[in-house]
This record gives structure tokens, C-alpha cells and sequence, in this order.
């Protein structure tokens, strides 16, 4: 009878030992498969109708459709994204408020020393969405035809050249004074309120160089209107296929914009992961993949925790070029 009861207690003892190691467990479980329970606001830092406003609906539409809740896009331009970026710093980590990072707010993390939050430390890493490279471009009335020759002819005209941007601190700025930093060159930095107007003047022949995005730039390459030197991405782009990268000639070199989601710091963790695993679904969609494509940007799905490591990396980086240029915020 002792040992039947004793063999009772312990099979007793190991159902309620399997309850309590279960139950910690079940709230994180529950929220994660609630959530959201809400609509959820998309803070995008730049205007609406931009790039990253277009993906930032695309891939919301996606969410709403498999969550269950709208994913509402809030467009908060201003301060080169800062603005946006503060409004998800200063929301609830509950996964109701997310934010749309670019590569900018990378960039405005070594480039603004007055910003009342830390971008890494306070923006938790969701999913990255996509990859694109800049393309290095010249008026065809120019004398180089190919990189080499651009760095040659610049090495031989010190302080003679300018370069156009979209405003200081732009992706388009920095990418140039990367390059300029890696290769000596003494080129001077023209700063435009915007890609349109800086475009038009390089088309006009009044500024030498620029580093533009593909999409904007793309059809006046084709046309002949504007000589592409190189790509910024370590590897070709798929529009630009016959275009060398910048790196062929300059190794180590990479500069590419990039779109993803985060959140609020101390979102939980199970949330994070539900929205990482739907953004990745997306991402895998053909119609999704097809449409990313035609903006002139490569997928480029990661997990939170591979895409906090590139946050960092770029943060890195562009404090080096920040301080080695001189760079100030318009």
C-alpha cells in the first residue's frame, strides 16, 4: 500500500511540477497569439506619397490582412526623421506603435549630438524589409567615363569638382563622404533642399557628381541623360546590371539604404518574434517581392536580432564619416 501510494504522490508531484513550468509560459503565449488587440500606428518619419511611405503601406496592408487589425500609417515628417522616431521612443511597448527605421535615422544618430533619445538603445529591432544602393552618377559632358578615371581626374583637380546632395546628413551626402574619405579625394560638398532640385542641376551640368537613389535616377540613365559610374552596394544591382559597384575599384567600400520596423524599448519579446515572422512571410510573397522590385530595392529579411547588428554597424560607420567630414544637420 506505502509503495502504491508512494508511486501515486510521485506521478502527483510531476503533473503539478509540469503545471508550474507550464505557467509562466501561458501569458506570452496568449498575448502573443492576441496581439494586436488594437489598430496599430506605423510612424513614417518622411512625407506621404515617398518611397518609404509606399512600403510602409504595402507592407502594413500585408499585417492588417493576416492580424486581424488595421495598421494605420501615421506620417510624421520633419527633422530628418527625428520627429517619428521620438513619437515611438515615447509610446507604450505594447506593439501598438511601430515605427518605419531607414537608414537616415542611422545616419541622424551620428550626425544630430543634441537628440533626446539614443536610436539603439531605445528602438527595438523588429524585421528589415529591403535593401537598395545608391548609383554614383555624372553629366555625360563630363570627362570620366568610369570610376578610375573619376578618382584620377579628381586627384588631379584638387578643391575643382563639387558634389551634389539631398541636404547634409542625407543618404546621398554621406555616401559621398564615404568616398571621398576612403579615397583621398578633395571634392567639394553642394547641399540642394531635396533630391529633385540637386538632380536637375547635375542634369544641367552645374554640379560634377552625385549619389543618388536608383528609382529616382534610373530612366535618366537609361536615356543617356546621366552616365552611371558605379553602384554603392557590395554586390550589382539587378536594374543596373552592367554598372560595377564602387567597391570593385575601392575595396571595403558599401553604402546602401534600407527600410525595416521597430518598436518601442522593452516591447516583449514574443511580440517582436509574431512580428518579425509575418513581415518575413510577406517578404517571401511574389506579389510583395515583385512590387519591392519595381522601388529598386533588394528583399532583405533578417530576425530582430541580425537586423539590431546592422543598425549598430551603420551607426558606427557613419559616426567615422560624420567626424571625419565635419558634417552638420541642416
Amino acid at each position: 500500500m506505502t509503495r502504491v501510494a508512494s508511486a501515486a504522490n510521485r506521478r502527483r508531484f510531476l503533473r503539478l511540477a509540469a503545471v508550474a513550468i507550464a505557467v509562466p509560459a501561458l501569458p506570452a503565449i496568449a498575448r502573443a497569439r492576441a496581439q494586436p488587440t488594437r489598430p496599430v500606428r506605423v510612424i513614417v518619419g518622411q512625407a506621404s506619397g515617398s518611397g518609404s511611405d509606399i512600403i510602409a503601406r504595402l507592407v502594413g496592408q500585408w499585417l492588417s490582412d493576416r492580424l486581424g487589425q488595421p495598421f494605420v500609417i501615421e506620417n510624421r515628417p520633419g527633422a530628418g526623421g527625428n520627429i517619428g522616431a521620438e513619437a515611438v521612443v515615447r509610446a507604450p511597448p505594447d506593439g501598438h506603435t511601430l515605427l518605419l527605421i531607414t537608414s537616415t535615422n542611422a545616419v541622424n544618430a551620428a550626425l544630430y549630438d543634441n537628440l533626446s533619445f539614443n536610436f539603439v538603445r531605445d528602438i527595438a529591432p523588429v524585421a528589415s524589409i529591403i535593401r537598395s544602393p545608391l548609383v554614383m552618377e555624372v553629366s555625360p559632358s563630363f570627362s570620366a567615363r568610369t570610376l578610375p578615371e573619376f578618382i584620377a581626374h579628381a586627384r588631379a583637380n584638387p578643391g575643382k569638382l563639387n558634389m551634389a546632395s539631398a541636404g547634409n546628413g542625407s543618404a546621398s551626402h554621406v555616401a559621398g563622404e564615404l568616398f571621398k574619405m576612403m579615397t583621398g579625394i578633395d571634392v567639394l560638398h553642394v547641399p540642394y533642399r531635396g533630391s529633385t532640385p540637386a538632380l536637375t542641376d547635375l542634369l544641367g551640368g552645374q554640379v560634377h557628381v552625385m549619389f543618388d537613389a536608383v528609382p529616382s535616377s534610373i530612366e535618366h540613365i537609361k536615356a543617356g541623360r546621366l552616365r552611371a559610374l558605379a553602384v554603392t552596394t557590395a554586390t550589382r544591382s539587378e536594374l543596373l546590371q552592367d554598372i560595377p559597384t564602387v567597391a570593385d575599384f575601392v575595396p571595403g567600400y558599401e553604402a546602401s539604404a534600407w527600410l525595416g520596423l521597430g518598436a518601442p524599448r522593452q516591447t516583449p519579446a514574443d511580440i517582436v518574434e509574431k512580428l518579425n515572422k509575418e513581415i518575413n512571410s510577406a517578404l517571401a510573397d511574389p506579389k510583395i517581392k515583385s512590387r519591392l522590385a519595381d522601388l529598386g530595392g533588394t528583399i532583405f529579411a533578417s530576425s530582430p536580432g541580425d537586423f539590431g547588428a546592422l543598425i549598430a554597424a551603420d551607426v558606427e560607420k557613419w559616426i567615422k564619416v560624420v567626424k571625419c567630414s565635419g558634417a552638420k544637420p541642416d
